[in-house]
């Protein structure tokens, strides 16, 4: 695994973890929830950009 794959698993877990904590919250921010929700669509889409690459080579 190389470092940048590294790199964004380690943002995709860090944004989940904070969608995770804003939906438990009593009073939701709805858009930051939406935001990070399209964060995380983005950072598994490069995630699997990069694996698609790494296999190539």
């Amino acid at each position: 695994m190389n470092s940048r794959l590294y790199t964004l698993l380690e943002a995709h877990q860090r944004i989940d973890g904070q969608l995770h904590l804003e939906q438990q919250r009593r009073w939701k921010d709805w858009f930051r929830i939406a935001r990070l929700k399209k964060l995380k669509l983005r950072v598994k889409d490069l995630i699997r950009r990069q694996s698609l690459q790494a296999g190539r080579t």
